[in-house]
């Protein structure tokens, strides 16, 4: 299965990317350990920056660009991680997804993280993105990521609720997604009559 992780990080190094990676990576051991394969691919709005400020205008993605997109719209899981700014996602992060077709993004699972420098910001995750992926009419897992300066400090893994055992339980959430979809049959059929069967149908 696939698995594409969107971060909106600005700097090199970037703590956004950081997580983003590890979100994906828990994802993708969680469903190493049911037997699943999965291919990540981690995509970093930085380095598209200018195409999504001329698609904005010009209404026609470049060909990178509008790889990002397919990639998003086509994958089975969605990790989407953005710094805070002004106690919100950030415009690029906005701008990013204003790009993607309404209902292209509907039912797929999507893990939400941010990164920010007071632990004060982790209300983004309820107030902002969450809203804004069941707009896009997402299945948004439950346990949401953030991640403040302090959290990447050393000895944070000795609590039950520091960083690496909110992004491992995080993980755990988006395999089981995707796992539990995975083992769902195929759907039937469209059972509406064929044109050509349509002819022998009565009315009366």
């Amino acid at each position: 299965m696939k698995l594409v992780a969107v971060s909106a990080g600005l700097n090199t190094p970037s703590s956004t990317r950081l997580l983003a990676g590890r979100l994906a990576d828990a994802v993708r051991d969680e469903l190493a350990g049911q037997d699943h394969t999965a291919e990540v691919e981690v995509i970093e709005l930085r380095a598209l920056a200018v195409a999504i400020a001329n698609n904005l205008v010009t209404g026609f993605p470049p060909p990178q660009l509008a790889g990002a997109i397919e990639a998003v719209t086509s994958t089975d899981g969605l990790v989407a991680v953005t710094p805070v700014f002004s106690a919100s996602y950030s415009g690029l992060f906005k701008s990013f997804f204003d790009l993607i077709d309404p209902g292209a993004l509907t039912g797929k699972p999507v893990l939400i993280g941010a990164t920010g420098g007071s632990p004060r910001h982790s209300l983004v995750l309820d107030h902002a993105l969450r809203p804004l992926f069941t707009y896009l009419r997402t299945t948004v897992l439950p346990t949401g990521v953030y991640a403040a300066s302090e959290d990447w400090g050393s000895g944070s893994d000795a609590h039950t609720d520091g960083l690496p055992a909110r992004i491992r339980r995080a993980g755990r959430e988006m395999a089981s997604t995707l796992a539990d979809r995975a083992a769902r049959p195929a759907p039937e059929n469209d059972p509406t009559p064929s044109r050509e069967k349509l002819s022998d149908l009565r009315f009366d």
